[in-house]
């Protein structure tokens, strides 16, 4: 769904564990996102957030641990896809995390697999390693 300004938005979920960070991959598709998706009508961030890891991860988001990590655009320009905006925050789960629906695997990535995802998810990888989150 698209924000206020058109811009089409993702709530997204940065777990890093050690040095690595989660990131799925969708039933026909090559790179590599982090879990979450688009809002549906009247949705809160946390709402999203929560929905979107239970389906695709069957997990349960504490909603009051979620900080914001950050939010990344990239522009109508760009040579990949754009505009788009992923809205990021880390938070707490309960629960195994199991790939369901739409997502066809999981995996936990370092810093040196940053080419297996999406432009946009390349920004966040480098925020966390400039953080380092990720080596």
């Amino acid at each position: 769904m698209a924000s206020g300004d058109g811009v089409p938005e993702k709530v997204a979920w940065v777990l890093v564990r050690g040095d690595r960070v989660l990131v799925t991959r969708s039933h026909g598709r090559g790179r590599f996102y982090f879990p979450g998706g688009h809002r549906e009508t009247g949705e809160s961030d946390s709402e999203t957030l929560m929905r979107e890891i239970d389906e695709e991860l069957r997990a349960v988001i504490d909603p009051r641990s979620m900080v914001h990590f950050g939010t990344f655009e990239i522009g109508e320009d760009h040579p990949e896809h754009g505009p788009f905006r992923m809205i990021c925050y880390s938070a707490d789960h309960r629960g195994r995390l199991t790939p369901a629906r739409e997502i066809a695997e999981m995996a936990w990535f370092r810093y040196a697999d940053r080419d297996r995802v999406s432009a946009v998810d390349e920004m966040v990888f480098d925020a966390l390693h400039m953080g380092g989150q990720l080596s």
